[in-house]
């Protein structure tokens, strides 16, 4: 079996794949070789809270002979919540606010994934926990605190992509015809980077095409 079961995944993982689940849906079920985290009427349902790259395997394996929902969860609210070795609990919001548009820096570790007939994504906007504890000697920029987990509090909105098609639904209204990573930032309100994530995604699945340059940025448009 290629796949580490329940008792090693994380509490944030384990509540997330009930709230996403259908009911009836049957969980940790071996399909070919794979522990997948649920099943419901032949269609496998794998909630991803880590990296997408650690999936590309297993989606090999899967996706000839089944459906798979990919489910990717996205802290749009955080609370950091810190432990003290004298009992207190201190809890803060995060001033991060998470997006549907950060699946593209998952996606960019296997984005022609999307473009097979039996896969869809699902972006689970949520919010969490992110649980600290104090470790002497530990994470010099937090200071000694350490995350020892995470878990859900709520799942606020879910969103599916069924065909590669439909991510371009995430670009912004008044995006010029031609245009570089840098006007997708400004655009969208998004960082350089995951506009740059955003770009390379859409780029391999063919949804855009590079016409140009200006400087030393590419020039993309719609195909």
């Amino acid at each position: 079996m290629s796949a580490i079961g329940s008792l090693n995944e994380t509490p944030l993982h384990a509540e997330l794949k009930r709230r996403v689940a259908p009911p009836g849906s049957a969980f940790e079920v071996e399909v070919g070789g794979y522990v997948v985290d649920a099943v419901a009427d032949g269609l496998l349902i794998e909630v991803q809270t880590r990296h997408l790259g650690n999936m590309r395997t297993k989606l090999a394996a899967l996706l000839p002979e089944n459906r798979v929902r990919l489910v990717l969860p996205v802290p749009r609210t955080r609370w950091l919540e810190k432990a003290h070795p004298d009992g207190r609990v201190e809890r803060r919001r995060s001033p991060k606010a998470g997006r549907v548009e950060q699946l593209f820096a998952e996606l960019v570790y296997a984005p022609t994934f999307l473009a097979h007939p039996n896969l869809e994504l699902e972006v689970a906007l949520v919010e969490d926990v992110e649980e600290r504890v104090f470790v002497a000697g530990m994470a010099w920029r937090r200071r000694g605190w350490v995350v020892s987990g995470r878990r859900l509090v709520a799942v606020l909105e879910r969103r599916t992509f069924s065909r590669p098609e439909d991510l371009l639904a995430l670009l912004p209204a008044g995006l010029p015809t031609t245009f570089t990573t840098a006007d997708h930032a400004a655009a969208a309100g998004l960082p350089l980077r995951l506009a740059q994530q955003t770009a390379y995604c859409l780029h391999e699945l063919e949804l855009i095409e590079r016409v140009g340059k200006r400087g030393n940025a590419h020039l993309y448009r719609l195909t």
